[in-house]
């Protein structure tokens, strides 16, 4: 994987590039239980860099986390810097399992202590489920996210079915779709903070592609 990095194959890596304290990037196996323990080691070092195996699904058949919102997240929460780069790598929660987002990012607005700073590279977040709660996908709390040729599809909540954000949203060459949300935002759903898409699709969710509380436009 690295030495795909060096020749260039996935240049626009190094726009949500890892924290300078993190030398090389962690290895993690094509499991749950390896990926929920990564995140858990990154949380805990500061922050971190994780190679996701190539060719993988990450089934989350169980939450792993409850933290800043009070609902389940299938991963840890991400309360400090953490990059993740896959090579066609899903992350989904698994058929039948109960209802949880993906992930939640927690940045110091809403979780007083927390960093959160998510950046996905070729990694497709697929079938979060928060219910009633906000963001099926990912639900950025007043921390930063950043989305590069990665993808959020298949998620469902009440605001922000794919993405639901009161912080900093990127995308880079990246879709949103097939989302929905009960309310508002099927794709994503702005309470606060900036969205900026760079090359990016946000289509075919429903009841719409994009929500927002006013003054944000709730375009995308």
């Amino acid at each position: 994987m690295r030495a795909l990095l060096a020749a260039g194959i996935f240049p626009l890596a190094l726009v949500s590039a890892p924290p300078a304290h993190a030398a090389f990037p962690v290895q993690v196996a094509c499991s749950e239980s390896a990926l929920v323990d990564a995140i858990n080691t990154a949380n805990a070092a500061g922050g971190g860099s994780l190679t996701l195996a190539p060719l993988c699904t990450y089934t989350l058949t169980s939450a792993h986390s409850t933290g800043g919102s009070g609902l389940p997240a299938g991963l840890p929460n991400i309360t400090t810097p953490v990059s993740m780069t896959g090579l066609v790598t899903q992350i989904t929660r698994a058929p039948g399992a109960p209802a949880f987002r993906i992930f939640e990012v927690d940045g110091p607005s809403q979780v007083p202590g927390a960093d959160g700073r998510l950046g996905l590279t070729t990694v497709t977040v697929n079938g979060g489920d928060a219910g009633l709660g906000v963001g099926g996908g990912i639900a950025n709390l007043g921390g930063a996210v950043t989305l590069n040729t990665s993808t959020v599809s298949g998620s469902k909540a009440s605001y922000g079915g794919g993405i639901y954000t009161d912080g900093a949203l990127t995308l880079i060459a990246g879709t949103v779709t097939g989302n929905a949300a009960s309310v508002a935002g099927g794709g994503i759903f702005t309470n606060a903070g900036s969205v900026t898409l760079t090359g990016s699709a946000v289509a075919g969710n429903t009841p719409t592609n994009c929500g927002a509380l006013p003054p944000v436009s709730p375009s995308c």
